[in-house]
């Protein structure tokens, strides 16, 4: 990540992740940078720093590791078929949960609040997900309170976005909440994303 003094924003990438669940906010993220007074550097990391593929083939190589990608203002977890066996992962969840700890923001797109209901960090806050994956959330952690009409949910420390592409909308919201209104249009208009 780049050492600026910005904000640092890490997209969380394993084998299976939906790719505009990566790139999307990605993209958003990479362009606020480009209109902002904060500084913000975006960079990609696996688990091990090694190259992943993700759902549908496009295959990425992470700037980091878990281990040297240092601390974040936010993590992005995306979605996709891979995060499933994660969700079974004992050491997978306790790192979520240490991450948790040090990251003002967790920001999931998609299924990938799948993996925050297991380790709990959803525990008795309002959540979304894909629309085809409210009751899989629930299954997880009964005392979610799981929004089926919002494209993103804001709960301060913890933002959920439901499918997909609503992960564009929540992160230009995050560039409006951490920076201004007018900085989001500029990146939304940069970008050509309708208003939703």
């Amino acid at each position: 990540m780049s050492g600026n003094g910005g904000l640092r924003i890490g997209i969380f990438v394993f084998d299976g992740a939906e790719e505009l669940d990566v790139v999307g906010p990605f993209e958003v993220f990479a362009e606020w940078a480009s209109h902002s007074q904060l500084r913000p550097s975006v960079s990609t990391f696996s688990w091990d720093g090694s190259g992943v593929r993700l759902a549908k083939g496009l295959r990425i190589l992470p700037a980091h590791g878990a281990d040297d990608v240092g601390p974040l203002h936010m993590l992005v977890y995306p979605g996709g078929l891979g995060a499933r066996p994660l969700l079974a992962q004992a050491r997978h969840l306790e790192w979520l949960r240490m991450i948790r700890k040090q990251t003002p923001i967790m920001a999931s797109v998609c299924t990938g609040a799948l993996p925050f209901a297991a380790a709990g960090l959803l525990a008795g806050r309002p959540a979304t997900t894909h629309h085809g994956h409210y009751d899989e959330l629930t299954d997880l952690d009964p005392s979610i309170l799981v929004d089926t009409e919002a494209r993103y949910v804001d709960d301060g420390d913890v933002v959920t976005s439901a499918g997909v592409s609503s992960g564009i909308d929540m992160a230009l919201h995050l560039v409006e909440r951490l920076e201004t209104v007018a900085v989001a249009r500029a990146v939304r208009s940069e970008i050509q994303h309708p208003v939703s």
